[in-house]
């Protein structure tokens, strides 16, 4: 079974930066499609950014310019550098891994809160 380790979340001031880090068990990085997604309470839980084995990107138009997705194949990481944060930001980050193959495979890391206020 795939596992996914979020890491990176915290308090921020509007307008500061943060890094999140997704450690995935196994070599699924390079070969799965990537993603992050948030849930803020008492709302359905969006994607942020994914980034396809190709390296193609996909953003949310709330953060487009503002965040970036990567990852490091030879470390099996993803990350999600988040910059100019906004309280409205403010959800827990879910890491994801999902490829199709005749069906679907996915998996989701716990979740890190990040929380922005000053």
């Amino acid at each position: 079974q795939v596992q996914l380790v979020e890491s990176g979340g915290g308090l921020v001031q509007p307008g500061g930066s943060l890094r999140l880090s997704c450690a995935a068990s196994g070599s699924i990085v390079s070969i799965y499609t990537m993603g992050w997604y948030r849930q803020a309470p008492g709302k359905q839980r969006e994607l942020v950014a994914d980034i396809s084995s190709d390296g193609g990107t996909n953003y949310a138009d709330a953060v487009k310019g503002r965040f970036t997705i990567s990852r490091d194949n030879a470390k099996n990481m993803v990350y999600l550098q988040m910059n100019s944060l906004k309280p409205e930001d403010t959800a827990v980050y879910y890491c994801n891994a999902k490829r199709r193959f005749f069906k679907v495979y996915e998996y989701w890391g716990q979740g890190t809160q990040v929380t922005v206020s000053s």
